[in-house]
């Protein structure tokens, strides 16, 4: 049984289960909650299974870009569940789970868009194959009108900024993640958890007003002892 965990967005979700199979499932609305809301979900999931910790055999972990503070309560999450009880660390891009959420048909191109402020949007595109996923355009931040001139249509919209670009806000679904095990182009699996981080697709905004003040790059303590 696999823990999937999705803590990009302001709506964070969870869910049990293998490949095509869903055991458990809890959403999370509310970016100041997930701190406090994500334990107690994975422990609703386990209820609804019917399991224990000690019957998650996997984590699949939505890795970014998206929020800063929420992908670092989802990786803070995974890797102490994994500290306790060694087990595989699967990743994907958090936009690769709002395409795979929209519920797109086989060969269908989808745009996935969230907010990473500052006029600008994280960005991806993906084209559904039978038993494997297209990276049409990888993970990137670029304005509205960058996004249009490098995407070309027709594609289906999905992820919590579509409105936009003109289509229907959505959100990503834990759940996608179970099913994305097992595709090529799917989820990847991290060889060294303990020094793994998400992929947060730009610095944090308190980051940034720090080097706006200062004229320099903050250090960056990972970087420098990796």
């Amino acid at each position: 049984m696999w823990l999937a965990i999705d803590t990009a967005t302001d709506q964070a979700s969870v869910a049990l289960g293998l490949a095509g199979v869903v055991l458990g499932q809890e959403s999370i609305a509310g970016a100041r909650r997930h701190a406090s809301g994500l334990l107690p979900a994975i422990e609703r999931c386990l209820t609804q299974a019917g399991a224990g910790f000690g019957e998650i055999e996997g984590v699949i972990l939505a890795d970014g870009p998206g929020s800063f503070t929420g992908l670092r309560v989802g990786a803070s999450v995974a890797k102490a569940l994994i500290r306790a009880r060694p087990m595989p660390l699967w990743v994907a891009p958090s936009l690769l789970v709002c395409a795979a959420s929209a519920g797109a048909a086989a060969q269908e191109t989808v745009l996935a868009v969230s907010n990473a402020l500052r006029g600008e949007l994280f960005a991806a595109a993906y084209r559904m194959r039978a038993g494997s996923i297209e990276t049409v355009l990888a993970p990137s931040v670029l304005t509205p009108d960058q996004i249009l001139g490098r995407v070309v249509a027709p594609y289906r919209l999905a992820g919590p900024s579509a409105g936009v670009l003109g289509g229907q806000p959505s959100w990503p679904d834990a759940r996608a993640l179970l099913a994305l095990v097992g595709l090529a182009g799917g989820v990847r699996a991290v060889s060294d958890a303990a020094r793994w981080e998400p992929e947060y697709g730009r610095p944090a905004e308190a980051q940034a007003k720090w080097e706006r003040e200062h004229g320099r790059p903050l250090a960056d303590p990972a970087r420098a002892h990796g």
